[in-house]
């Protein structure tokens, strides 16, 4: 199974910035990316990055609807189907198939998120057409043999073992239980110890079916393709790929009910999950809440939950926010661990900060430390022809503009204090934030 795929938990959001300071540390590249827009002859969709500078190609596929088309009865179903593409196709055994890819020395990997399902591929110009035939058998013709399936079902349930010993994991599933009512949000893409011993081999055929399809994909490629190479390709590789007959998941009803929910874990170490309902990326306002969020708990030791929590009063470790952009449910999140004694008080300084944004905004100063952080790193999110084809195949599943990345910072320069003191106003709400506290927490009062 792709160790990617294991990082699919809903605990791996809480380390965001984690990823931010590696992005960082990545080299800079201040090259302008030049997307051009494909279409075959055949009616697909690609965006490409030529790069000629060396025999390399990444090409991603985005299909919409990953793990939240599950059927009813059968979650974590399109999970475990993505964890067995790499198992085997065509007429190759899962060994066979490995070893045909190595020889190539080509890399394939599976994600699957709540709205997505991710291939990335990395090849050689030189054996591309032998690569992307083993891809168009994974995508037509997988195997899922038996010995495959129970091998990989094997993994999988391990691994939701694990998680029931895991606060951080136990911290967001609960609450996403409480939040999302009977959305498929409100459980686990990787379904439960039950529902994923009870999947079938027709069960995988099924979500098969149902996730990969022509009507719902987005293709990001970057380096060495033409436009002209590239079309033919897309109607050889995704041609004969079924259109979409499961209808995506309806936008969820989020619950506003805020408070503190405490599930007891024996551990030393309580694990604090929060948020409430956040902002869609199209909203006209996103780049005033981005900005905002920023300056609140998503920019690392400068932030101001960094500073109150952890910096002034030593209650954390660490402590982050997020925006969560799910198709079915925009959300504003954040998380952290403090110790059983201190965590009622870290809960507290939480929501008079959160209190505070929203009654006040931020500073002048705040801003321009936050647009100037903002600004500047963006550029080195383009560290690469792998790392550029997921971007451009995100955007387009999320219906950016192609002059997104072009026009990115000069939207988040020109947001001004205003604006994010009637955004925050709108959007920040102390009163609906719902915590999750998984732990033994000491004087702190479960309302919920």
């Amino acid at each position: 199974m792709s160790a990617r795929l294991k990082l699919t938990r809903l605990t791996a959001r809480v380390f965001a910035p984690l990823a931010v300071a590696l992005a960082f540390a990545a080299p800079l590249h201040a090259d302008i990316v030049d997307i051009q827009p494909v279409t075959s002859e055949g009616g697909i969709d690609a965006w490409l990055v030529e790069d000629t500078s060396i025999p390399f190609v990444a090409l991603d596929l985005w299909f919409t609807g990953g793990g939240s088309i599950d059927a009813p009865d059968a979650r974590g179903a399109v999970h475990l189907m993505t964890a067995l593409l790499e198992e085997g196709a065509g007429d190759m055994d899962a060994a066979t198939f490995a070893a045909e890819l190595e020889g190539l020395a080509a890399s394939f990997s599976f994600d699957v998120y709540r709205d997505e399902l991710v291939i990335s591929v990395q090849m050689l110009t030189q054996n591309r057409d032998e690569v992307l035939a083993l891809l168009h058998d994974v995508l037509i013709a997988p195997r899922f043999d038996e010995s495959a399936i129970e091998r990989v079902r094997g993994q999988v349930l391990s691994i939701l073992e694990g998680d029931a010993n895991d606060p951080e994991t136990i911290a967001g599933a609960e609450f996403n239980a409480l939040t999302f009512g009977d959305h498929p949000y409100a459980t686990r893409l990787e379904g439960t110890l039950e529902s994923v011993a009870g999947l079938t081999r027709d069960d995988l055929l099924a979500a098969h079916r149902s996730a990969l399809v022509r009507d719902r994909v987005s293709v990001g490629v970057a380096g060495d393709m033409t436009a002209e190479d590239l079309g033919p390709i897309l109607d050889t590789l995704l041609g004969d790929l079924p259109l979409s007959d499961v209808p995506l998941p309806d936008p969820a009803e989020v619950s506003d009910e805020g408070g503190i929910t405490v599930v007891d874990f024996a551990t030393p170490q309580s694990s604090v999950y929060f948020g409430h309902a956040g902002i869609a990326r199209d909203d006209p306002d996103f780049f005033a809440a981005f900005v905002m969020n920023q300056v609140l708990g998503a920019g690392g030791y400068r932030s101001r939950l960094m500073e109150e929590v952890r910096e002034q009063r030593g209650l954390t470790y660490g402590i982050s926010t997020w925006l969560s952009l799910s198709r079915s449910a925009p959300m504003m999140q954040g998380g952290f661990s403090s110790s059983n004694a201190l965590v009622a008080e870290a809960i507290d300084v939480v929501q008079a900060q959160w209190a505070e944004i929203a009654a006040n905004g931020i500073t002048e100063a705040e801003l321009e430390a936050a647009q100037q952080y903002m600004t500047g790193a963006y550029p080195l999110r383009f560290d690469g022809n792998g790392t550029i084809a997921g971007i451009l195949a995100a955007m387009q599943a999320d219906n950016m503009p192609i002059d997104y990345i072009a026009s990115r910072n000069d939207n988040v320069l020109a947001v001004t204090v205003e604006d994010i003191q009637r955004v925050a106003a709108e959007v920040v709400d102390s009163d609906a934030l719902r915590f999750v506290v998984v732990g033994q927490p000491e004087g702190l009062e479960a309302s919920n």
